[in-house]
């Protein structure tokens, strides 16, 4: 049975038989059948590691955190995650450094709390529409000549990874042929403004370009 707890970097989730390279937690999604109720409950959304500390859960169990998965990082970044400090303390962070850097805030002596970043990315995340159930992601549009590797762009119904001098479409299996990114061109913007800066300031998530065509269309 294939659940529904894949995510997209729409942030929509959604059920598809790929697992990914990360999982993430939002709090409890689900109801006692299993069904995804709604798009959060807390607004530290955070990326974890697949296996750690030799920790198993069967999935989407009544009053336990609903477990999600990304294809890889960048998608996870696009839907509004950041990296969780206890499984991924390191790259969590490296994450929380480029983020202040990026986004020109005070580390506060490196105590700057995690929490005041997650509240920042929330609402970068979610439209404001008064019922949860009502909530879509959060778009804007840039121009893309100055965006930084790993953002995620949208036309249309398609989501694109900027990677070095290209747009690659992506998709549940994997990432499409290269096309040459258009400069001077607005696009809609899915990846959180803060989390844009962190790239720029030198976060670089991890990216799965295995299945990457690597000759430009036509």
């Amino acid at each position: 049975m294939t659940r529904q707890n894949r995510v997209t970097p729409f942030g929509e989730i959604v059920a598809l038989p790929l697992r990914g390279q990360f999982m993430g937690n939002r709090g409890i999604l689900h109801d006692a059948r299993g069904e995804i109720i709604r798009p959060y409950q807390s607004k530290a959304w955070i990326i974890c590691v697949l296996a750690f500390k030799g920790r198993r859960l069967p999935l989407m169990q009544p009053g336990h955190y609903t477990q999600l998965f990304f294809f890889d990082e960048a998608v996870a970044l696009a839907a509004g995650h950041r990296p969780c400090f206890e499984c991924q303390r390191a790259r969590a962070q490296a994450f929380r450094e480029a983020w202040l850097a990026g986004n020109r805030i005070a580390a506060n002596s490196g105590k700057t709390p995690i929490s005041q970043i997650d509240a920042l990315l929330h609402a970068e995340r979610l439209t404001n529409d008064a019922a949860l159930r009502d909530k879509r992601k959060r778009t804007y549009t840039a121009v893309l000549d100055n965006l930084p590797n790993g953002t995620f762009v949208a036309a249309a119904a398609t989501a694109y990874l900027v990677w070095e001098d290209a747009l690659l479409p992506w998709s549940p299996g994997g990432y499409g042929a290269a096309q040459k990114r258009p400069f001077a061109q607005p696009m809609t913007i899915l990846t959180p403004p803060s989390t844009v800066r962190a790239l720029a300031a030198g976060y670089v998530p991890v990216v799965n370009l295995n299945r990457v065509e690597t000759r430009y269309d036509d």
